[in-house]
């Protein structure tokens, strides 16, 4: 497949007088180290939850045959939807992303948190084809795109302007009918705030469109004498003589869950479950080992064999319900009772070390455990781990014989506007992650480096700059207020520099060497990262890490 981020040739670039400006990435390298990977397991029997660590909220799933194939939220990051493989349901490959073009996605001007919410995906057999369908919410609403090959790039977006809402999500029935449900607002006057409601719409395959009028199928949610709030996420599935529709509950917090229902005919009446929800952690004793927390936004999936598994996201809290590796990817087996899906009973707490038969560990890039990777830039094309923040400027980047080189921008991290970055995610509450830099700044204004980054106002820059006329590494802190928190001045603004972070859950160290030196020399010790939680700032990534080159270092 081929993408807009790794659709350049590698260039053989000498980093000449004209490019002094630029800066120069020579490798990238990540490892982590989280307490809880360090357990034993057997990897041809077990499996390790999350099994997608960092962000990666929202997982959709859907089956061809003995393939699968996952999808997440990306919000305002480009390009969009990272698109996953797997034999196994736990062993997974990324085969690029579904929204690779600008005439598929655009994020111009969309803060952090906007873009791409809750993307779902279906396979039609009656058509043979594959089904995204998503949410913009800063850019044209609710559309989907499709394929006959995942591996071969994805149609431009077909929008729904009757889908009034968030979340939606198709059902191809075995009777040739489809149907999209998603989240919406109450029709009528709310009782209350927070009330949401599902809807229901007939959806034509051969005219590639909505027929007829929205029905709300559901008003509220579970329980409703108790005002249940943001029922949102839904699945629609077939299941024997039944219909079930699948939601997340109670909000993006620690008070989520999932809850079910079913129904003879899609259109209702909907019985509820009488053990909802069927998943959550909410009612948990807070001081459990391992513990994971805002469980839900689940999709059920149905293995060649007749298992039932669950993927669902989830957080890991360091302290006080803050989460700097944001929502992530979990799996478990679904169990039947009386008729209904069980994904966790209540009062048990998510395990770290599932049993699964017939695992395929494979060379696969590593998305789970305690893992490291270098990327030195050498390949053809990026990896599809790093990712843009919105829509690119023109020319950003070039991959040469030295490595990864940025062009910088008028934009930066404070901002809305197109920046020149590249990020990668935070994966483990335990990491180091350095880069080598060569870069000479002209002026005050320009500035390359690392930034943690969790939104405009909540993120952190280590980078080389001009101080007082003179080469020299900033450290700076945002949360909504910028602070300098640290700076030292270079010896030198000809040899690269190298720098690194290293995090213990809600503390980070900034370090870095000059030249040959071979000697990491710390900049700042125990920095507070707090400011990169979700709790903090608000929203709905996790942090990532970007490698950062800007004209305005403001």
């Amino acid at each position: 497949m081929k993408h807009l981020l790794s659709s350049l040739p590698l260039l053989a670039v000498l980093i000449a007088p004209g490019f002094a400006q630029d800066a120069t990435f020579s490798y990238f390298s990540y490892q982590g180290a989280d307490a809880r990977f360090d357990v034993p397991f057997d990897s041809s029997s077990q499996f390790l939850n999350p099994i997608l660590s960092g962000f990666y909220p929202d997982p959709a799933v859907c089956r061809k045959g003995d393939t699968y194939y996952l999808v997440n939220s990306t919000f305002s990051f480009f390009p969009g939807v990272p698109l996953f493989e797997s034999e196994d349901l736990v062993n997974w490959r990324q085969i690029g992303h579904v929204l690779d073009r600008e005439s598929q996605l655009q994020l111009e001007g969309q803060w952090v948190s906007g873009g791409i919410y809750a993307p779902a995906i279906s396979y039609n057999e009656k058509n043979r084809t594959f089904y995204m369908i998503t949410t913009n919410v800063g850019k044209g609403g609710n559309f989907y795109v499709k394929t006959q090959d995942p591996h071969s790039g994805w149609s431009d977006p077909v929008y729904l302007p009757k889908v009034d809402g968030i979340d939606p999500s198709f059902l191809f029935d075995n009777n040739g009918k489809a149907y999209i449900v998603h989240n919406a607002p109450v029709m009528g006057e709310p009782e209350y705030e927070g009330q949401r409601a599902i809807r229901l719409l007939k959806f034509s395959v051969a005219g590639d469109s909505i027929v007829g009028e929205p029905l709300e199928i559901v008003r509220g949610g579970t329980h409703v004498t108790e005002r249940p709030v943001w029922i949102e996420g839904p699945h629609l599935y077939h299941i024997g003589k039944y219909y079930y529709l699948i939601c997340a509950e109670g909000g993006t917090g620690d008070g989520h869950s999932e809850v079910i229902f079913r129904a003879r005919q899609p259109q209702g009446p909907w019985e509820e479950c009488p053990s909802n929800p069927i998943l959550t952690q909410r009612d948990l004793n807070d001081g459990r080992a391992d513990k994971v927390t805002s469980t839900g936004h689940a999709d059920l999936i149905r293995t060649k064999d007749g298992e039932w598994w669950a993927v669902f996201l989830g957080c890991r809290p360091y302290e006080d319900g803050m989460y700097n590796t944001g929502r992530e990817t979990f799996l478990l087996p679904v169990t039947w009772e009386d008729g209904w899906p069980v994904i966790l009973g209540r009062g048990e707490a998510v395990p770290t070390v599932v049993a699964k038969k017939g695992l395929k560990p494979a060379g696969n890039a590593p998305l789970t455990g305690n893992f490291t990777y270098t990327d030195r830039f050498d390949t053809q094309t990026l990896h599809p781990r790093w990712l843009f923040l919105r829509n690119p400027p023109a020319g950003a980047y070039d991959l040469t014989d030295a490595g990864l080189v940025l062009h910088p921008s008028a934009g930066s991290v404070r901002q809305t506007k197109p920046l020149t970055a590249l990020f990668c995610r935070q994966q483990h509450l335990a990491f180091s992650a350095e880069t080598q830099l060569d870069f000479r700044a002209t002026s005050a204004k320009r500035l390359a480096g690392l930034t943690l980054f969790q939104d405009e106002n909540h993120h952190f820059v280590f980078g080389k700059t001009l101080l007082a006329g003179r080469p020299a590494l900033v450290l700076k802190r945002t949360e909504k207020d910028e602070m300098l928190i640290g700076s030292c001045f270079l010896p030198s603004d000809d040899a690269p520099v190298r720098l690194k972070v290293e995090a213990d859950g809600r503390y980070y160290t900034f370090s870095y060497t000059v030249g040959d030196d071979g000697v990491w020399h710390p900049l700042a010790v125990g920095v507070d990262g707090a400011n990169l939680s979700t709790a903090r700032s608000g929203g709905f990534i996790g942090a990532m890490i970007g490698l950062y080159a800007t004209k305005k270092n403001e």
